[in-house]
């Protein structure tokens, strides 16, 4: 490894991420850590960290006065037998292992040529070397984010009216941005199907006629606090998925610098995919949305079977896990 760049919004006083890049820079390697010194509740110990990576010779950058970064990103740079080669992890969730053992979070980890080079391009941009021209497959707060997912519901919409499957599912924290809401209403007057997933706020109203007989609108309340963000378009026979920190939020959209990036692998759409159909299918956490405001806890009908969302999952990494082992082990 030849450089190491992240960026620290929240981490912990065990954070291993925050150990290798220490050690990084004192191999003698290029070692970067953009340390935003305005997150909420951790400013203090953000400020802490910030000093003794500088005492390590970490280069730490504070970003800006009036745009906080909220994105979760890593970025490794590798000479390899063939050349130099970049890695990048695109995540949900902070770096802090403590938020890791109680928030439920995804994130993928890409060597592909685009996005490594878009998540290259923003750290320059950060560090205060150049301002992107154009980003090639990354959604970027506040340049691309808004317009990319504008574009992405219009294409759904579009199909819809010409008959073609149509559909939307969303995993957020928070959907309250008036225009983006406008947008899914004019797709579900399209016909287009709507699943969305809100932890918290939600300022839409589902199933109100005329507006939006096809949207519907859940909450998760489980043993682990929902953080994720999915986004997932079907628009005919295309289909598009993205995966970041950015909830649907003026402050997110237009005020922050935040990351989607597309999933294009098959194996990982399907993992994002059996987590959107698990979501949408709880009946023993799950809060349902209804046109008046309020929420109703959804229970299974007798000849239903129970499906806890967080359980599943659970299950699901698990068995995963096993497999890798025994995989290890030769079995």
């Amino acid at each position: 490894m030849i450089a190491m760049k992240t960026a620290v919004y929240r981490t912990s006083d065990d954070s291993v991420l925050v150990g290798s890049l220490i050690q990084c820079a004192e191999d003698g390697k290029q070692s970067v850590c953009l340390v935003e010194l305005k997150a909420r509740f951790d400013e203090r110990r953000n400020i802490e960290w910030s000093r003794a990576l500088e005492k390590a010779g970490v280069h730490v950058v504070y970003g800006f006065p009036d745009l906080k970064i909220h994105a979760k990103l890593t970025l490794v740079v590798r000479r390899e037998q063939n050349g130099l080669r970049r890695y990048a992890h695109i995540g949900t969730g902070n770096y802090h292992s403590t938020t890791a053992r109680l928030y439920e979070d995804a994130g993928i980890f890409t060597a592909d040529d685009d996005i490594t080079a878009d998540v290259a391009d923003l750290f320059n941009f950060i560090t205060g070397f150049s301002r992107p021209q154009r980003f090639r497959k990354l959604l970027v707060a506040p340049f691309t984010l808004r317009s990319g997912l504008v574009e992405e519901i219009r294409r759904v919409a579009e199909a819809a009216a010409a008959g073609q499957p149509a559909g939307i599912r969303l995993k957020v924290n928070h959907l309250v941005d008036p225009g983006i809401i406008d947008e899914l209403y004019a797709a579900s007057g399209a016909g287009a199907s709507i699943d969305i997933v809100a932890r918290t706020t939600c300022t839409l109203r589902p199933g109100v006629e005329g507006l939006s007989e096809n949207i519907r609108v859940r909450s998760i309340l489980g043993r682990f606090l929902e953080h994720s963000r999915l986004y997932a378009f079907e628009a005919g026979d295309r289909t598009a998925m993205y995966i970041g920190s950015a909830d649907l939020m003026p402050r997110n959209l237009d005020h922050r610098i935040e990351v989607l990036a597309p999933v294009e692998n098959a194996r990982v759409r399907q993992e994002l995919n059996a987590i959107l159909d698990s979501a949408s299918s709880d009946n023993t956490n799950a809060w349902e949305l209804s046109a008046d405001g309020k929420w109703t806890r959804l229970l299974p009908a007798e000849s239903d079977k129970p499906h806890s969302h967080q359980a599943t999952m659970m299950r699901r990494v698990l068995a995963r896990a096993r497999r890798r082992a025994r995989e290890q082990r030769g079995d």
